[in-house]
C-alpha cells in the first residue's frame, strides 16, 4: 500500500536550506554547473555543516518520537541538484541521523510542479522563483536567508520547537497591509478598529499555523511540543482584531509581541526561534543574524 502523505505535515526543504552550501553555491555561480558537479563528487564523503533550516528540520522530525504523534512529520529534500551531485547531501543526512529518506532532485528545473504532488505544507528554499510559485499555489513557503551563514545557538536539544510568525501578509492576508502602505498609519488603525470583530482573511501561513495548533491541543502550554510566537509591527488599537482572529481560528499563540515599529531582532533572539517568517526583508535580514529567518513573498495577482 502506498504511503499517504495527506495525513502528515509535509516539509519540503532545499539542500541549501538544510545544509551550508554557501561555498559550493559560489562555485556554481562563478564557474558553472560542471565545476560544481566535479567539486561535489570529489567531496561527496565530506559531511556538510548545518544550514539555516537544519535546527528546525531536526526539531520537527523529533515530533515523530512523541506518543500519539508517531510519523506525523515527513521531511522531503526538494533540490535543484541532480541525482549525480546529491550523494553528499544524503551522506550528510545519514551522518546527522536525520529521518529523511525521500527526495525530489530536479537537475536545475523548477520544483514548483512537484510541491502539490507531494502535498507539501511548508516549503523552504533559497530559490525565490520556486518559493513564489508555492505561495501563488496556496502553499506556505519562505525564501530562507542563506547569505553569510550564521552559527546559531543550537547545540543543546530544545525542550520545544519555537516558531515565530509576522502577522499581516504571513498569517493574515495583505488586505490591511495595503491600506497602511497606500493610506498611512492613521487610516490603517481606523480600519482595524472599525473591523475589530471581523476576522482577518487568511494569509499564506494560516493553514500551517492551524496544523501546528492541532499538535498543541489538549496539552498544557508548558508541555506542548511547539511554542508559537506572533511578532508583529502592529500595536494598540490594531491588536484587538488580531487576537479575535486567532480566537476564531481556534489557534493558541503562546507569546505575542505587538511592537509598534520596534526592531524585531532582539525579541526573536530572546524567544529563541528555530525560524521566523516575515514578508519584509527589512525584518528578515537583521533577524537572520540571530535566528534562522525566511521572507514570505506576496502572492501574485491572478
Amino acid at each position: 500500500m502506498a504511503l499517504n502523505l495527506e495525513d502528515k505535515i509535509v516539509i519540503g526543504v532545499s539542500s541549501r536550506a538544510l545544509f551550508d552550501l554557501s561555498y559550493e553555491n559560489e562555485i556554481f555561480e562563478q564557474e558553472g554547473v560542471e565545476s560544481y558537479r566535479r567539486y561535489q563528487i570529489a567531496h561527496e564523503n565530506e559531511c556538510l555543516k548545518p544550514g539555516p533550516g537544519f535546527a528546525l528540520v531536526k526539531a520537527l522530525l523529533k515530533l515523530n518520537e512523541l506518543p500519539g504523534h508517531e510519523g506525523c512529520v515527513e521531511v522531503i529534500v526538494m533540490s535543484r541538484n541532480s541525482a549525480d551531485t546529491s550523494l553528499r547531501v544524503f551522506h550528510s543526512i545519514r551522518s546527522y541521523g536525520l529521518g529523511i529518506t525521500r527526495a525530489v532532485l530536479a537537475a536545475g528545473a523548477s520544483l514548483a510542479p512537484y510541491l502539490n504532488a507531494f502535498h507539501t505544507d511548508l516549503f523552504l528554499s533559497a530559490h525565490e522563483d520556486d518559493v513564489q510559485s508555492a505561495i501563488d499555489h496556496g502553499i506556505a513557503a519562505g525564501i530562507i536567508c542563506c547569505d553569510g551563514i550564521h552559527t546559531y545557538q543550537t547545540e543543546q536539544e530544545p525542550a520545544q520547537i519555537r516558531i515565530a510568525f509576522d502577522g499581516d501578509a504571513v498569517l493574515f492576508s495583505d488586505e490591511s497591509e495595503k491600506i497602511f502602505q497606500s493610506q498611512g498609519l492613521q487610516a490603517f488603525e481606523e480600519n482595524e478598529e472599525k473591523k475589530a470583530d471581523q476576522p482577518l482573511p487568511e494569509g499564506p501561513f494560516a493553514k500551517f499555523i492551524k496544523m501546528l495548533s492541532r499538535l498543541q491541543a489538549d496539552v498544557p502550554q508548558e508541555q506542548a511540543p511547539i511554542r508559537i510566537a506572533l511578532v508583529t509591527a502592529r500595536s494598540a488599537p490594531a491588536h484587538e482584531r488580531v487576537i479575535k482572529t486567532l480566537r476564531a481560528w481556534n489557534v493558541r499563540v503562546d507569546e505575542a509581541f505587538f511592537l509598534g515599529g520596534i526592531a524585531k531582532k532582539d525579541v526573536l533572539k530572546a524567544f529563541g526561534a528555530h525560524i521566523f517568517f516575515d514578508d519584509q526583508a527589512v525584518h528578515t535580514i537583521p533577524a537572520s543574524e540571530v535566528v534562522p529567518a525566511a521572507r514570505v513573498p506576496y502572492k501574485n495577482s491572478a
